[in-house]
């Protein structure tokens, strides 16, 4: 059967329905349902998802191709969210469709302080994730399926492949993030690439990535998971772009090195203001940030070339988003992420595609459980049953009605206490809010229609927000559709 839905797609949607027309009357072999269900398979589009490492919402100015040909011919989203800010935990969300507390994927690694058995890939793996997900789901819908890059913080040393994928290519060295010199699980054989130019990672997955759509398009559809390290740590630009940005600062928003933080909680009050070699070390990092995403760029680059070689891009939707965000400063914080603050959870999110119209922007709030329901949705399968997000498909077509105007942020303890926190849009019942609760009783709310850098405490024990409160409580323990009902609120 999905052989047969793979050579209708290669001839084109035409051919299938002529195909159908004759088929379904000639023969008693199969019903007019599953000739029905060949003719469908023979449209649907081809997926490409991109997935950054740490990348920040703000980075995405000093990619112009990507800009160029993803924003400019599709869409951005002003308002897209990860819910716990970290590695692993969002690519398992990312995966499944579901929130930490649902997947079960709470950090990077079951040896984190606080995290015992819930972190990591081994976590993902126990809680039985890899057995139904996008993957799984795309593939058992006739998408040759395939992951370039990284997988999950854990994934090393192993020549295992996931069920659901048909293109295995899954870097090793999730601890290390070398750029050079690493191991890749290619296809079940441990291959190692060395320190040469051309063994640079990013350009190794881009060139595995623009093979795969050349020799799956003819016979289409096909889903492409691709995967860069960068900008994460060491951040090791490509030879070619290690002077690109010689001497930039890091961004300067009103909350780097925050001078007044008494209204904060404690583990950011005890953070003294940064020194002039933390703030030279920041500028040092967020230079070689981006100009190891300059790379990625290229890869954007010859991607939508390649499509086109394959007389593939008509049909083909592309995503590029990131796992989570990263500090440069900010209320004092020199690095690193999974915080509730908007350097941490606010993502860049452009899609191109089908339908979706050139230069247009929308301001709905899209989470990162959304894309599991997106690519079913797109790919004419059901949305599983588990999901706690929902089709962006309307959204990408501009006829969205009913849409959620409030999201849970949720992690587990390190940087802070474990957190529960609810991040909400201006609508016509809710003003845009975020309100945090920490274990120990510790709160925080800030007003972001007024204050987007977070830099007053409105939260006030004497009134706390009993609406934001009420629907955080919904939020911390919902499951499919309660949460979609919880984020759409009254």
């Amino acid at each position: 059967m999905r052989k047969l839905a793979l050579l209708l797609a290669s001839v084109g949607l035409a051919v299938g329905v002529i195909f159908f027309g004759s088929f379904a009357s000639s023969t008693n072999d199969m019903s007019k349902a599953q000739a029905q269900a060949v003719m469908t398979a023979s449209a649907q589009p081809n997926i490409i998802f991109i997935l950054t490492d740490d990348m920040r919402k703000d980075d995405l100015k000093y990619m112009p191709k990507t800009k160029n040909l993803l924003q400019s011919r599709g869409m951005i989203f002003q308002n897209a969210f990860v819910s716990n800010a970290l590695c692993c935990p969002s690519r398992a969300t990312i995966m499944r469709g579901q929130y930490s507390h649902n997947n079960g994927v709470w950090s990077n690694s079951s040896t984190d302080s606080s995290s015992t058995t819930s972190g990591g890939w081994q976590a993902y793996k126990v809680n039985g994730d890899e057995k139904d997900n996008v993957a799984t789901r795309l593939d058992a819908a006739g998408y040759r399926t395939a992951l370039f890059g990284k997988y999950l913080n854990g994934y090393e040393s192993t020549t295992y492949i996931p069920p659901g994928w048909d293109r295995w290519f899954a870097t090793l060295d999730p601890t290390t993030y070398n750029y050079f010199n690493y191991d890749i699980n290619d296809g079940g054989t441990i291959k190692h690439y060395g320190t040469s130019d051309s063994d640079y990672k990013t350009d190794v997955l881009s060139r595995k990535t623009d093979q795969f759509i050349t020799n799956s398009a003819p016979g289409g559809p096909f889903f492409a998971y691709v995967a860069p390290v960068a900008p994460h740590d060491p951040s090791t630009p490509a030879p070619r772009d290690a002077h690109t940005y010689d001497g930039i600062h890091g961004p300067r928003l009103p909350s780097f090195n925050e001078r007044d933080v008494s209204d904060k909680p404690s583990w950011i009050r005890q953070l003294p203001r940064l020194t002039s070699n933390q703030i030279s070390a920041i500028d040092n990092r967020h230079e070689k940030r981006v100009e190891s995403l300059q790379a990625v760029d290229d890869l954007v680059g010859r991607m939508v070339s390649t499509l086109k070689n394959a007389n593939a891009m008509s049909n083909t939707y592309i995503f590029f988003t990131s796992d989570n965000g990263w500090h440069h400063g900010e209320h004092r914080i020199p690095d690193r992420k999974w915080r509730p603050y908007e350097e941490d959870i606010h993502m860049p999110l452009l899609v191109r595609g089908p339908g979706v119209a050139a230069g247009s922007t929308t301001s709905k709030l899209t989470l990162n459980t959304d894309y599991l329901p997106t690519f079913t949705t797109l790919a004419g399968t059901q949305i599983p049953s588990y999901a706690d997000g929902r089709s962006l498909n309307p959204v990408l077509k501009g006829n969205a009605t009913t849409w959620r105007n409030a999201i849970l942020l949720e992690a587990a303890a390190h940087f802070s206490p474990a957190y529960r926190g609810i991040r909400t849009v201006s609508t016509n019942t809710t003003t845009k809010s975020k309100y945090v609760e920490y274990a120990g009783g510790a709160r925080e709310l800030y007003r972001l229609g007024s204050d987007p850098y977070e830099l007053t405490d409105r939260y006030n024990s004497t009134s706390p927000p009993s609406g934001l409160a009420s629907r955080l409580k919904a939020l911390k323990t919902c499951a499919a559709d309660t949460c979609r009902s919880a984020e759409n609120g009254p």
